[in-house]
């Protein structure tokens, strides 16, 4: 590990599908305590480019370097072990499982005996749901019971058990209501306040630009302009979405 190389490192990502090409010769750079808004249209190649760092695609072409070190994401759960956590548009919750165990699906706690601690994980799954101001009041229902916003946060509340060191969320923020997407993100910024690093999809471009500090445009798979949140302005971003411009990396 290099105390100077950033968390992540994508370099010449490309990710075929036969003849389609969804992601192609694509670069990335992640630093720790950063929030990365990567923004285009419908099939850009945003969501294929979150799969791929979140282990579900394998890519066809690149490197992928985390903390300096070149390595092969080779499924979620390699990527869960590396320290990155992923909220996908489809999360895979389970619709009869309650709150609790779909906060803790696939990562449960037992106690030294080897029985679910299920008070602990109440316990925790309370504290994580409160990170992102959640306002569900019963842990025991079960998720099918829950609205779509509060399923979304059950899902990114998930991110916090296994304390991750990047977390990825594609579109965080597309079934919630005004309310509960600034308590999405206001939970980025507190990502970010302890040091994580962010990749944050999504398509509301004044959203975006209130919590990143980066926004990286793709276009037909491709990087078309690396921005400073604040600096830049909307048009310019809309442009390099739209194919207006292209603007070279940085």
């Amino acid at each position: 590990m290099s105390p100077s190389a950033p968390l992540l490192r994508l370099t010449g990502i490309s990710m075929f599908f036969g003849g389609v090409h969804a992601a192609e010769d694509v670069d990335l750079v992640v630093e720790a305590g950063e929030v990365v808004a990567l923004v285009g249209d419908n099939a850009a190649g945003k969501s294929t480019l979150a799969r791929v760092i979140g282990g579900v695609y394998q890519p066809t072409a690149g490197t992928i370097e985390w903390h300096g070190r070149p390595v092969s994401i080779s499924s979620p759960r390699a990527a869960t072990e590396l320290g990155i956590a992923s909220v996908f548009q489809e999360s895979s919750l389970v619709e009869n499982l309650d709150v609790t165990d779909n906060v803790f699906l696939g990562q449960e706690l037992r106690s030294r005996w080897g029985l679910l601690d299920a008070t602990r994980m109440t316990e925790l799954a309370k504290q994580h749901l409160g990170a992102v101001n959640s306002r569900i009041p019963d842990l025991t229902v079960p998720l099918r019971t829950l609205s779509a916003g509060q399923r979304q946060c059950v899902a990114i509340a998930r991110t916090l058990v296994s304390s991750p060191s990047l977390v990825v969320l594609d579109e965080p923020t597309a079934s919630l209501s005004v309310s509960q997407t600034a308590d999405v993100l206001s939970y980025v910024q507190d990502l970010r306040d302890r040091g994580l690093g962010v990749i944050l999809i999504g398509h509301n471009l004044t959203d975006i630009r209130a919590v990143a500090d980066r926004v990286e445009v793709l276009r037909h798979g491709r990087n078309n302009g690396s921005f400073s949140a604040t600096a830049a302005s909307y048009e310019d971003v809309l442009a390099a979405i739209t194919g207006a411009t292209h603007v070279a990396r940085t």
